[in-house]
């Protein structure tokens, strides 16, 4: 029988794996004129939402202290930038590509972890931090991404025709 550190990791893990494999769905159904399109008026488009959902999990490698992100240059344009700025984006077939491949990563280094490493500090916090507020670690990043990946799922079913 799971401890209870294995049985929350987890519990944890499968969340964010269901919503990775649901937001996949999503992505592989809609089409680039679909992802184009607003999610409601005056709102983020599927394309913007796509890149800033890549470029999160991708910054999560680092921020997990589990690798370099990949696609650094997706930050200024996805997460520091709104949508409706004027940016130049990437076109929607490499934006797919960084999605998949950041999650791939994370799924790989994520499957090699052991549960006492999911209560490691994570690199945004210092050492004399973390020794104060010990849950500002990796499981509380995976389940803030978590809901942060649902809450935008959300708003992407909202191109599905």
């Amino acid at each position: 029988m799971e401890n209870s550190l294995e049985l929350t990791t987890t519990i944890a893990l499968n969340a964010w794996n269901i919503h990775i494999d649901r937001v996949n769905k999503i992505f592989d159904e809609l089409s680039d004129d679909e992802l184009a399109k607003e999610v409601s008026p005056g709102r983020n488009t599927g394309i913007y939402l796509l890149g800033h959902m890549a470029a999160v999990h991708d910054a999560m490698l680092p921020l997990l202290g589990l690798g370099d992100a990949s696609y650094p240059q997706l930050v200024p344009i996805f997460i520091r930038t709104p949508d409706k700025s004027g940016v130049e984006k990437p076109p929607v077939n490499e934006l797919r590509k960084c999605w998949k491949d950041a999650n791939g990563k994370l799924a790989e280094r994520f499957n090699s972890m052991k549960p006492e490493q999911w209560l490691e500090r994570h690199t945004s916090i210092s050492e004399e931090d973390f020794k104060k507020e010990p849950h500002r670690n990796r499981l509380s990043v995976l389940l803030s991404r978590t809901n942060h990946l649902a809450s935008h799922m959300g708003q992407l079913l909202f191109l599905k025709n």
